[in-house]
């Protein structure tokens, strides 16, 4: 069985910092880390959606976790095709997705500030969260075809937000071209109340990761404020309703992330705590044969084995074809999973 690795969204986020779960004295930058490090296995970055990632941030993140850790590190908002502020953009680059040029100079400066994770063994994966607008078709392909072009070699997790990509029918095709890409599929947790709920599939389109992200199940999701999106507090039952398809994916995969993004207090937090007593409950030992019984699973087969971690992240460079076109640009909004305290180093 492959191993689980259980965490939250963010360990910087202003709710968090004041629920009173940093205790005193470790509540500086360096002090939460560490703490969070001692307590879960599996972090996301996702200031580096707002702004891209520095090399000084990845190194002291690096120096600051035990051997094992790892961060999920979320793709900058330009290169996922969301709404960009200008004043993030790095030498006074246009926040312009559909040119080439940008996109060289952006995925360049994206590649080497998470170097130093890859390099100390420590980048789990990059997450890719596609916007609400991001439909299954060509010119989603071509996207998802650039992004692999520029990142050969990277540990890549794909979230869609349109339910259309796994709805019957649909999903099929959706698993393969991860499949094909060398993607790990992200599935997810929240209200199946809304027209744009994402069903909770768990496609397998990596043999070597699975990511399982929980947004809680507010029905103010991409509506409301960051706190009524996300104020939910998992209960134990909730949860277990989880087990038995977070254990079918580490059975197929090296790697299994559980992620908590109900960032609210410590909500997140306690969350990951519970689940990881209820995983370490519900596991079997490593010795116990795989049950006759087991429900069958979400499978895709890849196409082929993805290349391994180990090799260094390649420069960042143009791919054949198209540049990224994810589809009509809205007004800049605030991420599903914005918090502007989640931009702290620490």
């Amino acid at each position: 069985m492959g191993q689980i690795l259980v965490g939250t969204c963010s360990w910087t986020d202003r709710a968090l910092v004041g629920s009173g779960w940093y205790p005193p004295g470790r509540r500086d930058a360096e002090g939460r880390l560490r703490h969070y490090a001692e307590r879960f296995g599996v972090v996301e970055v996702d200031a580096s959606y707002y702004a891209l990632p520095g090399e000084r941030n990845s190194r002291l993140w690096a120096e600051r976790t035990p051997d094992g850790f790892v961060f999920d590190v979320k793709a900058f908002s330009l290169l996922t095709g969301h709404p960009t502020r200008e004043a993030v953009m790095p030498d006074g680059l246009r926040a312009e997705h559909r040119d080439p040029a940008v996109l060289d100079q952006v995925w360049a400066r994206f590649a080497a500030g998470i170097e130093p994770l890859r390099e100390a063994g420590r980048l789990g994966s990059v997450l890719f969260q596609f916007p609400p607008w991001f439909r299954p078709g060509q010119r989603a392909e071509a996207f998802l075809r650039e992004c692999a072009g520029r990142t050969e070699g990277w540990p890549l997790a794909v979230e869609f937000r349109h339910p259309s990509w796994w709805e019957p029918g649909q999903a099929e095709a959706t698993g393969a071209l991860l499949a094909r890409h060398g993607m790990a599929a992200v599935a997810v947790d929240m209200t199946q109340r809304l027209a744009s709920s994402v069903p909770p599939v768990t496609p397998v389109t990596s043999p070597r990761l699975s990511v399982v992200r929980f947004h809680g199940r507010s029905t103010a999701w991409g509506t409301g404020s960051k706190e009524d999106r996300f104020r939910h507090a998992y209960g134990e039952d909730e949860l277990a309703e989880w087990l038995p398809r977070v254990l079918r994916l580490a059975e197929r995969t090296e790697q299994v992330h559980v992620l908590f993004n109900n960032c609210c207090g410590d909500a997140a937090v306690s969350a990951a705590e519970t689940m990881t007593r209820l995983l370490d409950e519900a596991r079997p030992p490593d010795d116990a044969p795989p049950p006759d019984d087991a429900p069958p699973a979400d499978h895709v087969p890849p196409a082929e084995a993805p290349p391994s971690t180990a090799a260094r992240l390649p420069r960042a460079r143009p791919a054949p074809g198209v540049p990224p076109t994810p589809g009509p640009r809205p007004t800049p909004a605030r991420s599903s999973s914005s918090s502007s305290s989640r931009r702290a180093a620490g």
